[in-house]
Formats: structure tokens, C-alpha cells, sequence
């Protein structure tokens, strides 16, 4: 085959997509309910419109003209007087009334204008945000791509952002133009017949006889057209430089809310808040980009460094670099040298090899690659996914060993296997995985709608605030109206804290770093909430909850009575099998392969050669050389080989046939079945055993034609059994405790097997997943399904008419197991069945990979957030499907040392700290009470910013996944082969969970107050002054950072938290809890205002006062009074909001936290009290009269023990955790 190009194949983004199904986006991009591929949903086709025309630019000059019209020429002019002399002078009081009319209309006109800008920049930074929006404004829809045309790419979920790309062009050797663009390292080419973009179509579900009979690529014009279609096998990623990154985030819809309200804050002359409010923000951002780069920077060493390959181009073996490599080259892979990993995707032709794939996949176990030559029939399409990865090297993994070609047709120079590449760069297996890595959704909480939507709740209150001071404010007609619009503005700003969007992203990291500590891995950390919404647990069997530290217990079937007998005295026939049937290869590292086939080799007493003979130790058996392996297949359910021995006393060469598999299956294939044969091997499964029938087949002698022509099927017929051998899985030592902890804690635990229903169903009661009796989905004649009992005593009919009163019938007093076979006869005869039963299963039995795979998505369109732990081999599918998919891999985790520099600067840092408190305390000697307040207050912003700092060194250092810790099989990798991962992954998502509605409780109380306290209290004339307002900032700012540090309990909970911030008992708490500070506030502001003195003359607001007046904060009863609540209603938001048990650490663990209320406390009682008359005058607070202390003491504890009472009363009446699900 001379052109790669033409060898199609039909599906997923690196060019797997499918050729036959219906348009999916149309011309002009509309888009269907299909989408494009599983990365874009869909593509549409726009071109620029001219500036000065664009929804940015238009809109808006009308808007200016007619604002700035009015504003000068209508409202604004001056009162002209009569030309006629003998008028009448107006009189003082209508010159007054005019002036003030104009003085108006000159704010209105004003603010006018201030609000048309104010839109016409969230216009241009909502077009910076949205790719839609921009599309929307600055473009407009085309059919057909050509010059200048840009394409607006939309990806499927989580699968990162959408963007508008150039379309680009080349030209191809017909003369015709080719238009194609590039997503995600992805690239795309216009379909002219459908109208619409395909990924490139790489050669990977060929015919295997193409494959098999090409010669590379034959001509100059094939590889230049392979270029021009695929580009080079390259990994390239470009490192953005830091300014790039920093505006890009500072452009972010967070920030810039932020730092629009940090301006307003510095036009309020509230510069001490605003400066630290903002210098928080930048350092964050700035660290942030930091870790960005460094991950950038990792992550481009994870490509593939180029080194030189033999490929043969032109019918002649050509030393060629591996970034030059196409699809449609013929190469030679050898055994991976100097780190070299296999540079592409690709199918073996000729020769075998053994690799590791645990970069990839989680597998532990090095895998044996056959190739295409050892086949028969080569008329069918190559499914890499599928039975069709015995045959595919996926780029990434490393040959450990290889096996030249036998045949002389087509030999390397470097004696190494050939193989036919069928996809590069970022479309192999390993650039899908750093494609994942680098445009997945890796901004966790503090975007999502559930966020917005909550923000929006509390701008009802803030827009209602905000309008009543209007109102109020605009009743003076003196009253400048820009600064009540700015004081206006700053109310509805002050709802969201500056430091939410930090705040939301530490919840999320924290859990990151603890996993982390913990050697479990994450990819996608926006998956970590998922995690505490976990209802339903799957878990594979083999290997995941069973060690793979096998126990070959004997052979049964041949004994009388079905006896097992040790494998010593194991008939000649049964070790010969054992001994030559199955996929072990032996490196220079020892013996690789299944753990079961090496228990079983060893049990025999044999021992495996390179060259692939059996060579036993006791001289009564004669050598085995293995001739042919037809691999074990998931859909076969069995595995075979053709071995040879050498007579004695001549050269004749004997074939056997030897095959192991599912007892069910081998049992057609025999040709006398003994007539205990079902009852036996069932016997042993309900024991737990694993079973595996043998059978053996004489050949004879046979010739090499003979041997090369020999199919499968001639093999795995007319067999002698030869017993079954009985293995014993033993479960992993904590297993049944991490189940039992499960089931404690509200999940439903799920089996999901490729094993045996009544071993399955062993395992299933041993590790308690169940307590009750298992019924098994069994076929009974007439081709329908019973519900059998393990023993066969108890039989129940499927009533599909009335299923869920019979289901919950059987429930009662009974689990069930469902098979491979009954699932495929419940998806073809009754789906609705299925549906109503599949999340009452327990354990799903002789499940194929993509069975498994239809579990997880069916429990999910059923509304069940799901998890899945496997050892990322047969389980792919399913891991990737579900909500939460745990790989796990068994390969010793590393710590990470710290650099010699790191360390350096550590020691310096602790040096100078060192100084620097020697030098404050000795400097604190010679300063005022007041300096040295002023000091202590510049000490606590610097330790609130350093420990900040300090999160964020510990999320740079631990975060960032490499390469060798992901798998492409799940968006979580333990690096521990325990499923104690699950638990901790679980500890960590509900951790996270409880910690976000935490925050957003307390965020949402704090915003009520604020509107109250900026609206109704500040029209009477209550302000705070600079040093109140920023101390109470970093209260906050402390405590939410303590709240986000919170670590789970070392067990789960036996109850889950609520999946959301939207439910009964968050809003009716919420909205209790306010009613209670409410009228603490409203109370206690109106006993204050009794005491103060009578007001002279209108109220003076803040906005009314000149700059001298600013300056002068004249503390008095009322705004002491406010103050002091304002703060005690804090603490009391915290401490009745922070729940800890029973998901994480309680407030008396939570040190730093509970110090940070005791000293709010604390300071609350000395502002009371005046115990403290130098902390009163810090904080510019009056000294109260003796009888309204004792008023506000005792009002502040009863609004504590209020909130608290009815927040107890909320949660009784609705509940804070979600329901058990069903088991």
C-alpha cells in the first residue's frame, strides 16, 4: 500500500471518526443533536466584520451621541436671562431650585454616560470571555470555508474551552485546495460532499490483509502526501511566555469583578482594604502562572524525544529520525534502549514482543504483542480498542524484549520486529493522554454555573439594597448624585468577597495535595467534588479486590466423586496443558506475564526458555516446544496453543493442541463431556475457587505447510478433558474492611467481573457486599431467564409486567447477580427491565470490557454518580465512562526530593524570619501603643499572605501529574495496588463538598448583612472607619483559609453530605439565621440611637462630606455599636456554619481556625466591656454606658444561640446529608 492516506478508519478524535454517519454540522455550522467526534461537538464558519460595523463598535456611537446630546446641549445648559430689562429679577428661592435642577440633571447626564462606557467595556471583556459572544458581535455565519474565514470549534464536555481558529489552506498535488484547521493539536479537514469538517482519517481499521501486504511508503509522492495529511510525528508544545498567561487570567471574570471593585473601594478612599484586597489577588495570580509554566515546561518533556529508527521508504531500510515517522511507514521496533519509548502507534507485521505498558494503562504486567503473520484469516478490520491491541504498540510503552521474524520475506538491518504505523503525534494513545492532561478541565469549582447561580441569589438582596439607598439618597436634591451612583454600585460590588475565586480553588487544590501525599494521582481535579456525591461503588475483582497471589489448589473432575487432587499426582495430560497453555515470556528480569499462568507453571514444576520451550523438571515428561498461541480473548472466554515434542530415539516432532478456558465454554468443545462435569465445577465456584476447564487434542505429526495452515477452530474441537484446575484467589488484606466502610457510609458496592457468577457471588459474601442471599440471572429453556438461588434451590420467574413490585419482593430477602448473557438478553427483549433492576445489581458476572462500559453509562443516565476502580487493562472503558474511575497501578511511588536551591532557600527564609522578629521585638520597645498596634496589624496581613503563599508552594509542589503517574485509564491513578485509594478519594470529595457549601453559607449570611448594613444603616449615617474595615477583612480572609485547610476524618462518615448548594435546608437556615442577626441588628441599632445624642440638621452620609471630613472619623454610639455586632455576627456565621463532623476535622481540631474565633471573640468581649481601653482606641471604638454593655453582651449571646437553635431546627426538619442510596 504506497498511500497511508487511503487506508480509512471511522471513529473518535485522533481521526477515528466515521465516515458513515450523517452530517453533523451543516453548511453555515448549524448544529444537529449528533456531534462531530468525541472531542468537537460541532464547528461553524464565520468571517470578520468591518470594526467600525461590529456589535462592539455600532451599538454604542449612537448610544455616546444622543447620551452626551442630552447631557450637554439639553439638560446641561445654563438658565439664559430676558433680554428685556424691565423683567422681574427671579427671585433667591427659584434661582436656587434652578441651579439644583441643573446640578441634577449635570449627575444624572453623568452617570449616564459612566453606565453606556461601563457596558461597552463588559461588552468588549464578555467577548473576551465568550467565544460566542464574540462570534456573535464581530462576525457573521458563512457556508464554506476560503481565505480569511475563521472557525468557531465547540468541544465536547470537559473536554476544555471553545475557540475560534483560523481556517487554513494548502495545495494539493491535483491542483484543488484543501481547507482544514487545528483544535487541540488536532487537526480537522473540510469534507466537500458533507459540507462539513472531519478529523483526519488515519489508517487504524484497515484490513488486516492491507496492513499485512504493504511495503511502506513506495514513492516520493506518497510521503509527500502522507506530510501534507498528517504532518510529522511531532509533540510540540510551544511554552507561552509569562505576561501571555498572567493576562489571560487577568482577564478572567472573577479578577476583573475584583479589581473593578477595588477601584470603586479606592474612589471610597477605603485605600488600606483595597491595596491589601488587591495585592492578594495579583500575588495569587502571579504564583498560579508560576505553577502554570513549570507545568508547561513538564509536560513538554513528556513528549517523545526524536531518535533514529529504521523505516523502509522506497523499498530500501533508511535511518530516519522518529519525529519524521508517517502513517503508512513500515518501521523496526526493538527493544527500548536509552529511555526510547515507542515513538507511534502501531501494527506488528512480522516478529513478537513483550512491553510495558503501565505508563499508559495502569497494567503492571509487561503484555505480549503477537503479530499479524501468526493469523489466519486477515480479512477482517484491525480494532485497535478492541481484541485488535494484541496486535497494535501503542506509542508511549517500552519493548522489553522482542523476536525478530521468523520468515526471510521482509528483515530490518537491526533484526527488529516491523511494524506498520497507523497514527502520530498527538493522535497516538500518548497524545491523547497529554492532550487530556493539557486542555482538560483543570480550573475546578470556581466557574461552574452552581456558582454563578448562587451569586445571582444574593444580588436579588444586594440590587434591593442598593435601590433602597438610591431612593432614599435621591430625596435630598443637594446630594451629589455620581457619589450616591458610586456608594450604589460599591453595595452591589461588597456581595462577593475579593478573594471567593482563590478561596473555591484552594478547597479543591488542598484535596490535591493530600491525594497526592497519599500516591493517588489526578488528572481532571474538576472531578474531586464528584467524588463526595459518589452513590454507587464498582469494583473489577481480579486484581483489584483479589491479590494476584495465586494458589493453585489441585485438578478436579478426574477423580472419582469430583475429588480434587494435588498437582503432584495430576495425570500426564493435565501437567502438559498447564505446562504449554498460555502467554508468559521470560526476560532477563524473570519470568513476566498473568499472575495465574506463572501460579500454575510453577505449580507444575516447569520451567520456561527464551525461545518459548517448556522444559520440566521430573524426567517422566518429555520438553514442549510452543509452535502457535491463539491469545485469550475477553469475547472467547478461552485461550490455545499448538506445542510440539520430539519423539525419542528420532527426529519425528508430535503436536498436541492444549486449551484452557470457561468451563461452559470448553465443555461444547469436548468430545466425551463426564457426566458430573457441571455439577463439580459449580461445586468449587461456590467455594470462591477460580475454575478453568482443560482439554488436549493429538495431533500427530504434522508438517510445517500443515502447521502454518493450521486455523483455531481445527484446534478447540473434538478435545480429551483433562480436569479443571482449581485456583484459589486470595482477597487483599483490607479489602473487606474498605467495602465494609463503603457500605457504612451510604454507597451502594457493585461486583463488575469477567469471572465466574458463583465465584463472583463467593467473593461477593466473603467481603460482605452482601448479607442476603444472591440469586442469579440463569437461562432456562424456552430461551427466558430465572432467578436462580447459588445452590439451585430457589427459583423465581422475571415478572417484567409488574417489575417493581416484584423486584423489591425479591430485595427483601435477596441480592442479585446479573450475567453477560442475561444483560444482552434483557437489552434485546426488555430494555425497560434493565433499567428499573440494573441499580439494585450486586455483583455483574462474566462481564465483557464493553459490558461493563454500558454498566457505568446506564447507571449515570439513571441519575447515579458513579465510581469505578479497576486495574486499567480490561477496564478502559468503563474507568474513563464513570464520574469518578480510579486506575490502580503497583509500581513504588517516589517522593520527591527537594533541590539543593529549594533547600538553600528554605534556610534563608527561616534565617531572615528569624531576624526579623529580633529585629520587630526590639524595634516594638521604642514605639507608642499606637505604633505598635499599627505594626501588629501590618504583621497579621503579612502572615495571612504568607501562608497563602505557603498553600500555593505546596500545590506547585505537589500537583502536577507526570506522564509516569497518569494512565489514559482513569482521571484518578493510585500508585498503591490497595483500594484503600477509593476511600481516601471519597474522604477527600465530600471534604470538598462540605467545605464549598460551608463557604458559600457563611459567604451568603455575611452578603445579607452587608446589604442591611450599607442600605438601611448608612442612610442614618453609620460608617466604619479605615482600620475597621480592613481588620475585619482579614478575619475573614484568615478564616476562610482555615476552612479550606480543613482535612477529612480518617473514616468516612456514615452519612453523605447534600450534592448541592440548592436545597431545603441551605436556604431555609440561610434565610432563619438572617431573620435572628436581622433583629439582633435592628434591635440594638435602635437602643443605641436612644442614647446618642439628638441629630442637628439633616443626616451628613459619607458621600456628603468633604476630604477634610473623610479623614476625621468621629467614632459614636451608634456606628461603635454596628461595628462590634457586625463582627460578633461574623463569628457567630462561622462558628454555627463550620460543621466538621462528621466529613472533616472538627472545630476543635481545626486549630488555626478556632484561634482565629476565639480572638474575634475575645475581641468582641474587650470592645464591650472597655477591659481594653488601648485596643478600643485602635479600633476607634466609644466607651459604652455601664447598663447598654450588659444590653449588647447579652443580645450578641442570644443572636449566637439563636442561630445556632434554629440552624439545629433546619436540619431536622429537611436534613444536611443526602439519602442512603438503595442497597
Amino acid at each position: 500500500m504506497t498511500d497511508a492516506a487511503g487506508a480509512g478508519n471511522r471513529k473518535g478524535p485522533a481521526g477515528d471518526t466515521n465516515a458513515d454517519c450523517p452530517e453533523q454540522t451543516l453548511a453555515g455550522g448549524a448544529k444537529e443533536a449528533a456531534r462531530l467526534d468525541d472531542l468537537v461537538q460541532y464547528v461553524s464558519l464565520h468571517v470578520r466584520i468591518p470594526t467600525a460595523l461590529s456589535g462592539v463598535v455600532l451599538p454604542f456611537v449612537p448610544l455616546y451621541l444622543a447620551a452626551f446630546y442630552l447631557w450637554i446641549h439639553v439638560y446641561g445648559g445654563d438658565t439664559t436671562p430676558s433680554d428685556n430689562n424691565n423683567n422681574e429679577v427671579v427671585s433667591g428661592e427659584n434661582s436656587t431650585a434652578t441651579d439644583a435642577t441643573t446640578t441634577v440633571w449635570n449627575d444624572v447626564g453623568f452617570i449616564g454616560v459612566v453606565a453606556i462606557a461601563f457596558l461597552h467595556v463588559l461588552t468588549l471583556l464578555f467577548c473576551y470571555w465568550s467565544v460566542h459572544v464574540l462570534a456573535f458581535l464581530t462576525c457573521r455565519r458563512v457556508k464554506l470555508p476560503g481565505a480569511n474565514v475563521l472557525a468557531k470549534v465547540v468541544p465536547t464536555a470537559n473536554n476544555g474551552n471553545s475557540k475560534i481558529v483560523p481556517v487554513r489552506s494548502a495545495k494539493l498535488d491535483d491542483g484543488s485546495t484543501q481547507y482544514f484547521l487545528v483544535f487541540q493539536k488536532t487537526k480537522y479537514v473540510w469534507n466537500e460532499d458533507r459540507k462539513t469538517f472531519r478529523a483526519v482519517e488515519f489508517p487504524v481499521n484497515g484490513l488486516l490483509s492491507r496492513y499485512s501486504a504493504s511495503r511502506g511508503l513506495e514513492t516520493e509522492e506518497a510521503i509527500k502526501r502522507a506530510t501534507n495529511t498528517y504532518g510529522n510525528n511531532e509533540m510540540d508544545m510551544v511554552v507561552p511566555e509569562f505576561h501571555e498567561l498572567f493576562i489571560e487570567r487577568a482577564t478572567a471574570p472573577f479578577f476583573v469583578f475584583q479589581v473593578f471593585s477595588v477601584g470603586l473601594w479606592c474612589m471610597d478612599d477605603y485605600w488600606y482594604y483595597s491595596l491589601f484586597t488587591l495585592f492578594m489577588l495579583i500575588a495569587f495570580e502571579c504564583t498560579i502562572v508560576k505553577q502554570q509554566l513549570r507545568n508547561m515546561s513538564e509536560i513538554r518533556k513528556m513528549g517523545n524525544k526524536p531518535y533514529l529508527i529504521y523505516a523502509f521508504r522506497q523499498n530500501k531500510w533508511r535511518h530516519i529520525g522518529s519525529d519524521e515517522l508517517l502513517p503508512g511507514d513500515l518501521v523496526s521496533v526493538t527493544r527500548s534502549q536509552n529511555d526510547n519509548i515507542v515513538p507511534c502507534d502501531l501494527v506488528i507485521l512480522r516478529g513478537s514482543c513483550i512491553v510495558d505498558e503501565s505508563m499508559l494503562t495502569g497494567e503492571s504486567v509487561p503484555q505480549m504483542k503477537e503479530s499479524l503473520e501468526s493469523l489466519d484469516n486477515l480479512d477482517t478490520e484491525l480494532d485497535a480498542e478492541g481484541d485488535g491491541k494484541l496486535f497494535v504498540l501503542f506509542g508511549g510503552t517500552k519493548v522489553v524484549q522482542h523476536t525478530a521474524p521468523t520468515k526471510e520475506s521482509l528483515r530490518a538491518p537491526d533484526g527488529g520486529c516491523i511494524g506498520y504505523v497507523i497514527r502520530t503525534g498527538f493522535n497516538t494513545s500518548q497524545g491523547k493522554l497529554l492532550r487530556t492532561i493539557l486542555f482538560g478541565a483543570n480550573r475546578a469549582t470556581e466557574n461552574n454555573v452552581e456558582t454563578f447561580a448562587f451569586i445571582a441569589f444574593l444580588m436579588v438582596f444586594a440590587v434591593a439594597a442598593a435601590s433602597y439607598v438610591w431612593v432614599k439618597g435621591s430625596e435630598d436634591p443637594e446630594r451629589n448624585r455620581y457619589k450616591l451612583f458610586l456608594e450604589c454600585t460599591l453595595i452591589l460590588t461588597a456581595i462577593i468577597p475579593p478573594d471567593l475565586p482563590i478561596e473555591l480553588t484552594l478547597a479543591v487544590n488542598t484535596s490535591l495535595i493530600q491525594l497526592t501525599k497519599l500516591f493517588v494521582f489526578c488528572t481532571e481535579p474538576f472531578r474531586i467534588p464528584f467524588a463526595g456525591k459518589v452513590q454507587i461503588c464498582c469494583f473489577d475483582k481480579t486484581g483489584t479486590l483479589t491479590t494476584d497471589n495465586l494458589m493453585v489448589e489441585g485438578i478436579a473432575g478426574l477423580a472419582p466423586n469430583g475429588a480434587c487432587v494435588p498437582i503432584e499426582e495430576a495425570e500426564g495430560n493435565t501437567v502438559q496443558v498447564l505446562a504449554c497453555c498460555h502467554s508468559l515470556a521470560l526476560l532477563d528480569d524473570g519470568l513476566v506475564g498473568d499472575p495465574l499462568e506463572k501460579a500454575t507453571l510453577a505449580a507444575v514444576d516447569w520451567n520456561l526458555t527464551k525461545m518459548d520451550s517448556v522444559i520440566p523438571k521430573r524426567p517422566q515428561f518429555k520438553p514442549l516446544k510452543i509452535v502457535q498461541r491463539y491469545h485469550f480473548s475477553s469475547a472467547l472466554k478461552r485461550m490455545s496453543v499448538l506445542a510440539g515434542y520430539l519423539m525419542p530415539y528420532s527426529n519425528e516432532v508430535k503436536h498436541i493442541g492444549a486449551v484452557k478456558g470457561a468451563p461452559e465454554v470448553i465443555q461444547k468443545m469436548l468430545r466425551e463431556v463426564p457426566a458430573d462435569y457441571e455439577k463439580v465445577y459449580l461445586e468449587y465456584a461456590r467455594r470462591g475457587a477460580r475454575v478453568l476447564a482443560l482439554g488436549i487434542k493429538e495431533f500427530g505429526t504434522l508438517g510445517n505447510q500443515k502447521v502454518r495452515e493450521l486455523k483455531r477452530e481445527e484446534v478447540e474441537c473434538d478435545l480429551t478433558f483433562a480436569g479443571f484446575v482449581i485456583i484459589s484467589c486470595p482477597m487483599k488484606p483490607d479489602s473487606k474492611a474498605v467495602i465494609k466502610e463503603l457500605i457504612q457510609s451510604s454507597h451502594k458496592v457493585v461486583m463488575i467481573t469477567g469471572d465466574n457468577p458463583l465465584t463472583a457471588c463467593h467473593v461477593a459474601r466473603e467481603l460482605r457486599f452482601t448479607r442476603k442471599k444472591l440469586l442469579i440471572m440463569t437461562p432456562s429453556p424456552g430461551n427466558t431467564f430465572k432467578w436462580v438461588s447459588v445452590d439451585g434451590d430457589q427459583k423465581y420467574d422475571l415478572d417484567r409486567k409488574n417489575s417493581k413490585r416484584s423486584t423489591s419482593m425479591l430485595l427483601a430477602t435477596h441480592d442479585l447477580c446479573i450475567t453477560g448473557e442475561g444483560l444482552q438478553y434483557l437489552q434485546l427483549n426488555d430494555q425497560k427491565y434493565l433499567r428499573e433492576v440494573l441499580p439494585q445489581i450486586t455483583v455483574c458476572a462474566r462481564f465483557a470490557p464493553k459490558q461493563k462500559e454500558f454498566v457505568i453509562t446506564q447507571l449515570k443516565q439513571l441519575g447515579y454518580c458513579t465510581l469505578m476502580c479497576g486495574d486499567g487493562t480490561n477496564d478502559v472503558g468503563a474507568l474513563k465512562h464513570a464520574n469518578v474511575g480510579v486506575s490502580l497501578l503497583t509500581s513504588a511511588p517516589v517522593k520527591r526530593k527537594r533541590t539543593e536551591e529549594e533547600q538553600q532557600q528554605a534556610a534563608a527564609t527561616a534565617a531572615a524570619s528569624a531576624a526579623q522578629v529580633a529585629a520587630a521585638n526590639n524595634a516594638n520597645q521604642q514605639l507608642t501603643p499606637r505604633e505598635r498596634a499599627l505594626r501588629r496589624r501590618q504583621e497579621q496581613i503579612n502572615q495571612t499572605q504568607a501562608r497563602l503563599q505557603a498553600s500555593l508552594r505546596d500545590m506547585e509542589e505537589q500537583t502536577m501529574v507526570k506522564l509516569g503517574d497518569a494512565s489514559i485509564a482513569a482521571p484518578f491513578t493510585s500508585k498503591s495496588s490497595s483500594i484503600m485509594c477509593v476511600n481516601h478519594i471519597i474522604k477527600q470529595g465530600r471534604c470538598t463538598l462540605v467545605t464549598t457549601l460551608q463557604m458559600f453559607k457563611i459567604l451568603a449570611l455575611n452578603a445579607l448583612i452587608q446589604a442591611y448594613c450599607q442600605s438601611v444603616l448608612y442612610i442614618d449615617g453609620v460608617k466604619f472607619s479605615d482600620t475597621q474595615a480592613t481588620m475585619q477583612g482579614i478575619f475573614i480572609a484568615a478564616c476562610f483559609l482555615f476552612i479550606t485547610r480543613a482535612k477529612p476524618l480518617k473514616t468516612l462518615s456514615k452519612v453523605a453530605p447534600l450534592p448541592n448548594i440548592f436545597n431545603f435546608y441551605t436556604i431555609s437556615t440561610i434565610l432563619s439565621q438572617f431573620a435572628v442577626h436581622f433583629g439582633t441588628l435592628y434591635y440594638l441599632t435602635s437602643k443605641a440611637t436612644e442614647l446618642a445624642p439628638p441629630r442637628v440638621g439633616k443626616v451628613k452620609l459619607y458621600i456628603d462630606m468633604d476630604a477634610d471630613e473623610k479623614t476625621k472619623y468621629e467614632p459614636n454610639i451608634v456606628s461603635s455599636t454596628v461595628y462590634i455586632i457586625c463582627i460578633s455576627l461574623q463569628v457567630a456565621t462561622i462558628a454555627v456554619n463550620y460543621k466538621g463532623h462528621p466529613f472533616m476535622e472538627s472545630l476543635r481540631s481545626n486549630r488555626m481556625l478556632m484561634y482565629a474565633i476565639g480572638a474575634s471573640a475575645t475581641l468582641v468581649l474587650l470592645l464591650s466591656t472597655g477591659l481594653a481601653p488601648e485596643l478600643t482606641e485602635f479600633f476607634e471604638i466609644i466607651d459604652f454606658p455601664t447598663d447598654f454593655r450588659k444590653i449588647l453582651l447579652g443580645v450578641l449571646v442570644l443572636d449566637i444561640l439563636g442561630a445556632f437553635a434554629l440552624d439545629r431546627v433546619c436540619s431536622f426538619l429537611f436534613g444536611e446529608t443526602r439519602r442512603a442510596a438503595k442497597s
